[in-house]
């Protein structure tokens, strides 16, 4: 059976999802090891971590600008190298401050990513399948947090923590050639496109028909969607950087089982990603209204992820904390689906920027969420209590989600 052009451009950026997501997440399991050669208090060991997220905060908005003026192909093929050189930099990596540095690249490289992503998808994929392609994408990523613990583990044993980082990096070059030999910005251009497949897509809109963006408009428009995607954001960073350190040291695991449980709850946030993207296609197809399907499914899922990790603020037991994060994390990422929808259901012909400008309150989360979980930690020695500021999170986004409107076109 002939796969189609448009499958195999979904599944291009499948893979650059899981790849991405295993370059920024490595540090958080490598760091059980670096961070002891490195003296690192976990304080730092966040900062590390969250150092990523300062130049991938100020890119999301110039880098959906930059993809929706330039195109997909350039912008994600110049990313993908700076985030692959980062990468391999981290593994040559001489303490606290050359680490932070390749960090820093590695956002800077990242920062435009989901946003072209999104870019693309807006002009390879139909208007009715905009749920199922980011759920699925996401689904990627989420993929790519989950094996990220025991494959960099597996590395770490066989090549050291640094061959691990090189070995990574080599592959997101390796995805970088791919992308620029197969991809095209108009889908019209590609050699291998069907007539049956264009019938389907929405009109082109490439680097000339892109109108200048009204950012003063945009920017209001765009807000209350930021912020809910700030709360989500918020959750998400703290599971990526402190979950593999939390079965190690909560319940005395050694390495090779943290690194087990962890692949668990993450991948029961694979399985919310791919969920939540068919649901709210679903919703969106049985009521037609993209208030249901996209604030009222987001509301109801963080509620869901709330109650969720509860359990862990009264019993102290494994398998508890297991099933209990596993849930919440399964819950928010139920979210994604309609949430990166959005900024497509909003504003089409600024979907890039849009999207980037949602993504903000994920990047903001990321430089304070990982720091904050640690400097909790670090004070404590409680691990169980950062996941309060997530709980909370949840309620006030679940309350928020009905200010984002994506019924109103922008």
């Amino acid at each position: 059976m002939r796969i189609r052009s448009t499958a195999r451009v979904l599944g291009l950026l499948c893979l650059m999802y899981f790849i991405t997501y295993v370059d920024r997440v490595n540090v958080s399991t490598a760091a059980i090891v670096f961070g002891k050669e490195f003296a690192l208090s976990n304080t730092q060991v966040g900062f590390v971590f969250s150092a990523f997220a300062y130049p991938y905060l100020i890119f999301q908005i110039i880098g959906g600008r930059i993809g929706d003026r330039f195109g997909a192909r350039r912008t994600l093929t110049i990313c993908s190298f700076i985030w692959a050189g980062a990468t391999v930099l981290s593994g040559l990596a001489a303490g606290f401050v050359s680490m932070v540095i390749a960090r820093i690249l590695l956002g800077l490289g990242e920062g435009a990513t989901f946003p072209t992503a999104t870019r693309a998808m807006s002009n390879w994929t139909s208007p009715g399948k905009r749920g199922f392609a980011q759920g699925i994408t996401h689904a990627f990523a989420r993929i790519g947090n989950a094996v990220t613990p025991p494959l960099v583990t597996w590395l770490m044993l066989a090549f050291t923590w640094r061959g691990s980082f090189i070995i990574l990096g080599l592959v997101s070059f390796l995805w970088a050639l791919v992308w620029l030999w197969y991809f095209r910005d108009d889908p019209r251009d590609h050699r291998a496109i069907t007539q049956e497949e264009l019938k389907r897509l929405p009109p082109y809109v490439g680097a000339k028909e892109a109108p200048q963006v009204p950012w003063s408009p945009l920017l209001k428009r765009m807000f209350p969607v930021t912020v809910v995607y700030f709360c989500y954001g918020w959750t998400l960073w703290l599971f990526l950087t402190w979950i593999p350190q939390y079965f190690l040291h909560n319940y005395q695991l050694n390495l090779k089982n943290s690194a087990i449980f962890a692949a668990g709850v993450f991948f029961a946030g694979v399985v919310g990603d791919w969920l939540g993207g068919q649901t709210t296609d679903w919703l969106l197809k049985r009521s037609g209204s993209l208030t249901k399907s996209r604030s009222v499914m987001v509301a109801v899922c963080n509620a869901a992820a709330l109650f969720s990790l509860l359990p862990i603020l009264f019993v102290h037991d494994l398998t508890v904390a297991a099933v209990s994060l596993s849930a919440g994390f399964f819950f928010a990422e139920m979210t994604i689906g309609p949430m990166w929808a959005i900024p497509m259901d909003i504003a089409p012909k600024y979907s890039g920027t849009a999207s980037g400008i949602m993504n903000t309150g994920s990047a903001l989360a990321a430089i304070v969420s990982p720091v904050v979980g640690g400097w909790i930690i670090d004070r404590t020695g409680n691990w169980d209590w950062p996941f309060i500021g997530s709980m909370a999170l949840m309620l006030v986004g679940a309350l928020l989600a009905f200010t984002m409107k994506p019924a109103q076109k922008f």
